[in-house]
């Protein structure tokens, strides 16, 4: 399922590429994808083709109905949300640009061009970022609970609403992962700078930058030492710094 090519799709309007049709069949079954999912930090450069990537972002939070069954109605996704809010938005880093996952179209839009993929991961861990090959960026945005299909006293509530952003980040990463170990693919979820996001992005104050997930290939364990020893000098850097201050390690 994953190959060793670009992940470009075909080209459409300037800024937009149109995904090919994500793969329906192959892939490990549900229970052997679970027992092989696990998390990998050492992520070479190599690139997913654009079935592969079109087949990732579809399995993430793709479209998997046109009309919902049940009284929300709308079109359904991969992964379930409060009262069918639907209310994060995917943006996927490349090498090439910042874009958006358009799940209706299942199409990638421009947002910015350039490298950002650092941004994705929070600047205490880029030492381990390397040049993997794609980052997905979360962003919940709540005001979307507002016009949400069934209206329940919880999506008016802060906290309540925290709780159902975070709940559909785990929704969304969960099928990541799983879509990863099927076809092969490495994987990592962990936190953004949302400071510098919320910037690049020009969130509103509704709209926050949740989560990072990095996807790609799997560095072989030579390479992957490699790539880890950058952490490990900083790591060591900073426990001489506490014994130099007398502090004891966490």
């Amino acid at each position: 399922m994953a190959t060793h090519a670009t992940h470009r799709g075909t080209a459409g309007p300037p800024g937009r590429i149109e995904l090919p049709p994500p793969s329906r069949a192959g892939g490990r079954t549900v229970l052997a994808a679970l027992r092989r999912r696990r998390t990998t930090r050492s992520i070479g450069p190599r690139p997913l083709g654009a079935k592969a990537l079109s087949t990732l972002l579809w399995a993430a939070f793709g479209v998997n109905r046109r009309r919902g069954k049940g009284p929300f109605g709308g079109i359904g996704r991969t992964a379930a949300s409060a009262s069918n809010a639907q209310e994060l938005d995917l943006y996927v880093a490349l090498a090439d640009g910042l874009y958006r996952y358009d799940a209706a179209s299942h199409a990638l839009g421009l947002v910015l061009g350039g490298d950002h993929r650092a941004l994705a991961i929070s600047p205490g861990q880029r030492a381990m970022l390397g040049d993997a090959p794609v980052q997905l960026v979360y962003v919940a945005d709540v005001a979307r609970y507002e016009t949400a299909p069934f209206q329940e006293p919880g999506l008016w509530d802060d906290e309540t609403r925290k709780s159902y952003a975070n709940v559909a980040v785990g929704l969304v990463a969960g099928n990541v992962e799983l879509f990863a170990a099927a076809a092969g693919l490495a994987s990592w979820f962990h936190n953004c700078d949302r400071r510098a996001l919320s910037q690049v992005l020009g969130l509103r104050p509704a709209q926050r930058a949740m989560y990072g997930h990095t996807v790609g290939f799997a560095l072989s364990p030579a390479r992957a030492g490699d790539a880890q020893r950058p952490a490990r000098i900083l790591t060591r850097s900073r426990k001489r710094s506490r014994r130099s201050a007398g502090q004891r390690p966490q």
